[in-house]
């Protein structure tokens, strides 16, 4: 069962909030960061363990440095770490600002990968850590999407495959979540509420069903967890040397 100090990303929502909920009365401490600090403090108003809220936009290049620092500087020393913040994305081909593009990747990749070679060394040093990196199906097969959003996510189920592998025997577990769609307001930050509501019930999951199998998973020392069994159905199929021939032919590439 996870315990320690829990650091939480984009906690002020969605699956952020709820891994907060799920870990209440097990973790000895969260560390809550976003952007939205009266969502956190909301937040943190509702849990049994004691909370500090931390207000960070991880889209900006140096913020992971300064995050650590903040929370050495307060005493804590992380033993889980849940990197979930994250956000659509522009479509890659039709990018006009490129500072947006560069606080994309910043966010979905390098913060990511900044966190774990900042925390982790720790966690083994200490002989237990958990890390949860929240990725995605859509990581996990091409897409005619954005050309950003999946490959983004893709970057990091790759890099979590590596540091569970390079953490083994260390008493640190690294797992890639990798939900479908899910049922949290991100489709409605993102604009896609339209999309949401024109799609079939059956193809959603709750938030509470993917945390509690990610949370799973990990402690199992997973390296990744596939959300949702009709998810977890369909991975081998969408990966298959078939569907990628077919996706091809269908976007006239093949």
């Amino acid at each position: 069962m996870m315990k320690g100090t829990v650091l939480i990303t984009g906690a002020s929502a969605g699956l952020g909030a709820e891994f907060a909920r799920q870990l209440d009365g097990k973790a000895t401490h969260f560390i809550l960061v976003a952007r939205r600090v009266d969502k956190l403090e909301a937040l943190a108003e509702t849990l049994k363990t004691p909370v500090t809220v931390i207000e960070q936009d991880l889209s900006k290049p140096g913020s992971p440095e300064q995050l650590c620092q903040t929370i050495a500087s307060q005493g804590h020393s992380v033993d889980v770490l849940i990197n979930n913040a994250g956000i659509a994305g522009p479509n890659l081909l039709e990018v006009s600002d490129f500072s947006t593009q560069r606080d994309f990747e910043q966010l979905m990749m390098r913060t990511v990968a900044e966190l774990c070679s900042r925390l982790i060394p720790g966690m083994r040093e200490r002989g237990y850590g958990r890390v949860i990196n929240v990725a995605s199906v859509a990581g996990r097969f091409p897409s005619s999407d954005s050309g950003n959003y999946g490959p983004a996510k893709a970057y990091v189920i790759a890099l979590s495959e590596e540091l569970n592998m390079g953490t083994r025997g260390s008493g640190v577990n690294v797992t890639a979540l990798c939900p479908g769609f899910t049922h949290t307001e991100f489709h409605e930050v993102a604009g896609l509420m339209e999309a949401k509501n024109s799609s079939p019930s059956w193809i959603w999951y709750d938030a509470a069903t993917v945390i509690r199998e990610g949370l799973i998973g990990c402690e199992r020392g997973r390296s990744i967890v596939i959300s949702g069994r009709l998810y977890r159905w369909l991975d081998p199929l969408l990966r298959s040397t078939l569907f990628r021939g077919l996706l091809l032919k269908i976007a006239g590439r093949g």
